[in-house]
């Protein structure tokens, strides 16, 4: 596994060697990726979800400048990412400054930005489900944050994020990703109610916590089938719309979490199929929800473990979504010995799954569960990986412009 601390040194000597300037005067803001082992698709409805950053993640170097010239460029992507704050373009569908220029323009919303910067980021797990273009978005707002001298509490960036993506990029996306991302600590499962943006934080019950983090990487770069993902959030708010109604209280705004657990008993029967799938996921997932975080507080690896493995379920059945391999991969990984319990990470239709699993097997289980995905599907192979980590601290600046670089 690379050592944080020293990606985050190579970063500085080549950001350095590209912005012409000292090394001591590069920043550096990490904001790592997140996981969801427990709150699947009910974030955009006001739901209860959990959360939990891991030690993989995007770096941004940074060099404040004088003018109000905004330049990023990438290790991992081609191109340089250009524009003036004054005229910070509109999307630009399949690029990926967008999230640079999102960010410009949501913080423009509420403040006034008079410097720019030169940017260099470095990060990418390419597969989907770890929320890479959130961790990126993230780092964009507190790098741009930093150069002009602003504080921004967590929660406002949460807000600010999702001006990006609901505003800017035009997706109805909830707000777990980037709330996991700035919220989470090392060792503890997070506690997100998407509806009025209060966490806990809830600590491991041993100083080492007895598991690894496996990601399964399916190798689908891109989905076999269209996401739906707008049509899903559509089909959630038509299922409330339709509870809501029944219990007298359509004035409200049609999103699940705003039906009560009473008012979905009275009135289930009153749904349509695909409405009341959602709605079953839902309120399902919800329970899951907090036995899942009484069971992380006890320990309980094994009930944590089975109710990831039924949220998986549930979110094929339910909540209709993944594709083939995903759905092999996720079958293969819950049938693995020394695997406590796994669902997709994200919707399933590219990506990977997530696993918690028994430490001291970890290393076997990750060369037997890629081994026999490779050959379930051939096609993938070249692409499929399995990656073991562990959690992770919320997102960071981790040089403030004094970082030492030893030579060479």
């Amino acid at each position: 596994m690379p050592d944080p601390d020293r990606s985050v040194e190579l970063l500085i000597r080549e950001a350095s060697r590209r912005f012409l300037v000292s090394a001591n005067r590069v920043r550096v803001v990490r904001a790592p990726y997140r996981i969801c082992p427990l709150g699947a698709h009910i974030d955009h409805q006001g739901g209860t979800v959990t959360a939990m950053a891991i030690d993989r993640g995007v770096l941004l170097a940074y060099l404040p400048t004088a003018s109000r010239q905004v330049a990023i460029s990438s290790l991992d992507f081609p191109g340089q990412v250009h524009f003036h704050l004054d005229e910070v373009p509109d999307k630009r569908n399949g690029e990926w400054g967008n999230y640079a220029r999102g960010a410009a323009r949501a913080l423009q919303q509420r403040y006034s930005l008079s410097r720019g910067l030169q940017g260099l980021t470095s990060g990418r797990l390419d597969g989907g489900g770890l929320s890479s273009s959130a961790a990126v978005g993230v780092a964009y707002l507190m790098a741009l944050e930093d150069a002009n001298g602003l504080a921004v509490s967590p929660r406002e960036n949460i807000a600010l994020h999702s001006s990006i993506e609901n505003g800017y990029l035009g997706l109805k996306i909830g707000i777990l990703d980037q709330a996991a991302i700035l919220l989470s600590a090392a060792n503890h499962l997070t506690r997100i109610d998407c509806a009025t943006v209060q966490h806990q934080l809830f600590a491991y019950p041993t100083e080492s916590p007895s598991f690894k983090i496996m990601l399964a990487f399916s190798g689908l770069k891109k989905a076999l089938v269209g996401t739906d993902y707008n049509r899903r959030v559509a089909e959630c708010r038509q299922a409330a719309g339709l509870l809501l109604a029944g219990a007298g209280r359509a004035d409200r705004p049609h999103l699940l979490g705003n039906v009560r657990p009473a008012e979905y008993d009275a009135y289930r029967g009153q749904l349509e199929p695909v409405a009341a799938r959602r709605a079953a996921h839902f309120f399902s997932e919800l329970e899951r929800v907090e036995r899942g975080v009484a069971a992380w507080q006890r320990g309980d690896l094994t009930t944590f473990g089975r109710l990831m493995t039924e949220s998986g379920a549930s979110s094929i059945t339910n909540y209709q979504c993944g594709c083939p391999p995903l759905v092999a991969l996720y079958e293969l990984l819950v049938s693995s010995p020394g695997v406590h319990g796994a669902r997709f990470s994200g919707a399933g239709f590219r990506g990977c799954c997530v696993a918690f699993v028994e430490p001291d097997r970890a290393d076997t289980l990750a060369h037997s569960v890629l081994s026999v995905y490779r050959k379930m599907h051939p096609e993938l192979a070249d692409n499929a990986r399995v990656i073991l980590c562990n959690s992770a601290d919320c997102a960071e600046i981790v040089s403030r412009g004094t970082h030492s670089i030893p030579p060479t």
